[in-house]
């Protein structure tokens, strides 16, 4: 009689510490989103550029804390060819072809009304080295959004000064791909 109460109590315990462990796996889910950008900077910036990549989101689960990375390629346009690159269409280097890698942690997480947007300081490095005309950490804002039909769709990317002399200050508009809940 004593060896079954300790075994039910023992059985107890295990579910215990198992319902509070599952508690605690849910509340520190998070939620991670991918997709493309695609889009071009204004004239101003010595463009227009074309701006293409990928990127990814990662919310931490209730936390209100997310990290966003970004890798991105920017070549003029043939219009910015044609008004700052000197006419060559045919090269990368006429075209003034770089990359971005864009890193974002610990950035803050708010609500909107169709989506949620995703605040921070990023790091910005130009061909893998600090951006030559911008220093390397710059204020971003991502907006994630969506609609009825589909609640995440659109991603916005904006920079704020010093990246917004190279970036502008438009936002780049692009897709959510992929979203995935860890379980």
């Amino acid at each position: 009689m004593k060896r079954r109460f300790w075994w039910g109590m023992a059985q107890l315990g295990v579910l215990v510490v198992a319902l509070s462990m599952g508690a605690l796996a849910q509340g520190s889910q998070s939620t991670r989103f991918s997709g493309l950008l695609n889009d071009y900077s204004p004239a101003s910036v010595s463009g227009p550029w074309e701006v293409r990549g990928e990127w990814s989101l990662q919310l931490n689960g209730n936390s209100g804390k997310a990290q966003f990375s970004a890798v991105l390629t920017m070549e003029r346009s043939d219009e910015g060819v044609l008004l700052n690159g000197g006419g060559d269409f045919e090269t990368g280097a006429g075209r003034h072809a770089h990359t971005h890698h864009i890193t974002l942690r610990d950035a803050t997480v708010t609500a909107l009304p169709n989506g949620f947007r995703v605040t921070g300081t990023a790091s910005v490095a130009g061909n893998g080295n600090p951006p030559p005309n911008f220093d390397i950490s710059s204020p971003i804002t991502v907006d994630i959004t969506g609609g009825s039909i589909v609640p995440y769709a659109n991603i916005h990317l904006s920079f704020g000064a010093p990246a917004s002399s190279h970036f502008g200050s438009l936002a780049f508009s692009g897709v959510v791909q992929n979203v995935k809940n860890d379980d």
